[in-house]
């Protein structure tokens, strides 16, 4: 598996938004797909947030996850979120969301970001008690109950 960041391969941006508007979108009506393409698009910082992973295989486009800035309204003073790990249906089962959870946590050391913030709504934790996150608290993020976690990236 290979990663790049979006900022390197721009033209994955309608790919990625389509993803993110029908797995979170597109049911809830919470967002268009315009608005999503848009906040896709804008995340191209190549050190920092926002910042789109995108995890390929043999050149394939199979997932994608992001380093986001203050992803949840009611919690302004956690700065930078793990945010929309996504892996495309028939790659699933096959190790890519645990790859981009460990390259976005990389890419927050590298950037010097100390604490990493994220929501899920597996409240059990999921895959991210692995990587170190551990549960905050849980909240209602417009009518969906989820785990809202932390991890020390190790700067």
């Amino acid at each position: 598996m290979e990663f790049c960041l979006l900022a390197d391969d721009p033209s994955a941006a309608d790919t990625v938004a389509q993803w993110y508007y029908d797995q979170w979108c597109r049911a809830s009506g919470r967002h268009s797909f315009q608005f999503v393409r848009e906040n896709v698009s804008s995340a191209t910082c190549r050190l920092g947030a926002p910042m789109i992973v995108l995890a390929k295989q043999k050149g394939e486009l199979v997932g994608a996850a992001e380093l986001k800035i203050r992803e949840m309204e009611m919690f302004p003073e956690y700065e930078f979120w793990l945010g929309g790990v996504y892996v495309r249906e028939q790659s699933r089962g096959q190790g890519v969301a645990s790859a981009l959870v460990k390259e976005v946590l990389r890419q927050a050391r590298r950037a010097g970001i100390v604490m990493l913030y994220l929501q899920t709504e597996d409240l059990s934790g999921g895959l991210y008690t692995q990587f170190g996150f551990r549960h905050l608290e849980q909240v209602d993020s417009k009518g969906v109950l989820v785990s809202v976690m932390v991890a020390e990236t190790g700067v």
